[in-house]
């Protein structure tokens, strides 16, 4: 047992701020503004200018991609494609891995103004395969030496331009999967394991984890399961498989589908292939729907009849109405109370996407994130969408007024997962009427985070009886207000009641406990 006492974000239905905690076997056994008297003499932690709250949840990330390339270059940073080249040169100086990767490129945050090409990296990378992923995780560039491996998987798809060394759309999947399952068992496992470890330093104890990339008999999405079940220290992982294939969910008995990939309707304004319902300015193009209408409809009314929960990611205006489209038709033909589908992104919603939604109680996991983002500025925005389109981005005011549930999400690998960046950009719109408060951000990054995979009742606020699955942060971002959270950091984050500790478990222990333990996640 142990007694907390200074701060308390409880983030429950009523936001209330509480000064005493009471942990009692990894549960909450008590909240409020006096300490009873049976709790007297417990131990206790003083909180001092610290606060705490709910552990966050990252609801969209593609872990076993985020992992790989977390242990891979990230070139986020470079200024310049020269930089870049000397970053790779460098890395593949020190690394004996037999294929390189690298994440991060922007044409948007280097000199030069665009992507570093294909002759540019054989020269910095001559010997060894290389992919360098788009910023975006929705394109890449590789080098000759890779380029000869895939090339008679991807010459023939959409997307396919060797001379650049540029891949996108049904090229880039092609690539992603062609490198995912070029990759050992152990090595994934250790990849995720470590990743675990790093969200856990970001304050976050679950995370819902789009699987399903290029494994033969999407063997990715059952090892993830498997880890899933057997993570250590309290963290949590739910996994919904990217497949359009209802079984693949289904054989392994879990409840929920969907994701980007092969869930994805369109693509990205970073390579102007995200569906618009108008083109792109200047322009004849107005980006790519991967399914009509009927496919989607049909995949969701399948889905739907068997109980799953369905997410799908939609960037463009098109591509959200279309999956708007399709949730709605398949809740008209087969209504559920409490189904909880999601629209990833949901970057640029339309009004009558926003009623279907209001009315259908379709929820929102978006990526705050993207707002002011280095790697796609709010310049290049502007120029590829036009002005005002660009003022219609990630109007989070407008969706949370309409009682739309919002929760928030990293996308990683595509940005770096960070709730207190999520809060801050949330919180300071480009837009500044989109704004939220910071109420409103932080309950985004809990409690709607649990809600959304049916987790609130165990997490997701500081209540008696839940388990006590927290956060320490800095200070308490209630006082700084939107101008201070930039300075706000985490400090710990406590699982089931316990710091959390780095996952140890070897490879075969954490596969074997996964395999044998019951249930999805």
């Amino acid at each position: 047992m142990k007694v907390y006492e200074g701060t308390i974000l409880t983030v429950n239905e009523h936001d209330e701020v509480a000064r005493y905690l009471v942990e009692d076997g990894g549960r909450i056994a008590y909240v409020g503004s006096e300490l009873p008297g049976r709790f007297a003499g417990e131990p206790l932690e003083r909180l001092g200018g610290r606060a705490l709250c709910p552990s966050f949840v990252d609801t969209h990330e593609h872990l076993a991609s985020f992992a790989t390339f977390n242990a891979g270059l990230n070139v986020m940073d470079a200024r310049s494609n020269a930089q870049i080249c000397e970053m790779v040169r460098a890395f593949a100086g020190a690394s004996d891995a037999a294929t390189l990767i690298a994440f991060g490129a922007s044409p948007h945050s280097v000199a030069e103004g665009r992507l570093v090409s294909r002759s540019e990296l054989d020269r910095a990378c001559p010997d060894r395969p290389l992919m360098l992923v788009k910023y975006d995780g929705h394109a890449c560039v590789v080098n000759s030496k890779l380029l000869e491996k895939v090339e008679g998987k991807v010459s023939k798809l959409r997307g396919y331009h060797p001379e650049s060394g540029e891949m996108n759309q049904e090229a880039f999947f092609a690539v992603s999967d062609f490198i995912t399952g070029s990759l050992s068992i152990p090595e994934l496992v250790g990849n995720i394991q470590h990743a675990m470890d790093y969200l856990a330093s970001r304050g976050i104890g679950m995370v819902h984890d789009v699987s399903g990339v290029g494994f033969a008999g999407n063997l990715d999405i059952s090892l993830e399961t498997w880890l899933a079940r057997s993570a250590q220290s309290g963290f949590q992982i739910r996994v919904f498989p990217q497949s359009m294939d209802v079984r693949v969910a289904t054989r392994r008995h879990l409840p929920r589908i969907g994701g980007c990939f092969a869930c994805a309707l369109d693509g990205c304004f970073g390579s102007t292939d995200a569906a618009l319902l108008a083109p792109y300015e200047g322009a004849d193009d107005s980006g790519v729907l991967y399914y009509t209408d009927e496919q989607v409809i049909d995949f969701c009314r399948t889905a739907n009849r068997a109980g799953l929960q369905i997410e799908m990611h939609a960037i463009g205006d098109a591509a959200f109405d279309q999956a708007c489209r399709a949730l709605a038709a398949a809740l008209d033909d087969f209504p559920r109370n409490d189904h909880r589908h999601g629209i990833i992104h949901a970057c640029l919603p339309t009004t009558e996407g926003l009623d279907i939604c209001e009315r259908y109680h379709i929820q929102l996991p978006m990526q705050t994130s993207f707002i002011d983002w280095p790697q796609e500025p709010d310049s290049y925005l502007e120029r590829v969408l036009g002005p005002k389109r660009a003022s219609r981005l990630n109007p989070l005011r407008t969706m949370w007024d309409r009682g739309i549930v919002l929760s928030a999400g990293s996308d990683a690998p595509c940005t770096d997962p960070d709730p207190i960046l999520w809060m801050q950009r949330a919180c300071n719109h480009s837009n500044p009427a989109e704004s939220l408060t910071v109420r409103e951000a932080l309950r985004m990054c809990t409690y709607n985070g649990a809600w959304a995979t049916f987790d609130e009742r165990d997490r997701g606020s500081l209540e008696a009886g839940k388990l006590a699955d927290m956060a320490i942060l800095s200070a308490n971002p209630y006082e700084v207000g939107p101008a201070g959270l930039g300075n706000l950091h985490v400090e710990g984050l406590i699982l089931g009641g316990r710091p959390y500790e780095p996952q140890h478990q070897g490879v075969v222990a954490a596969v074997t406990r996964g395999m044998l333990a019951r249930g999805g996640r």
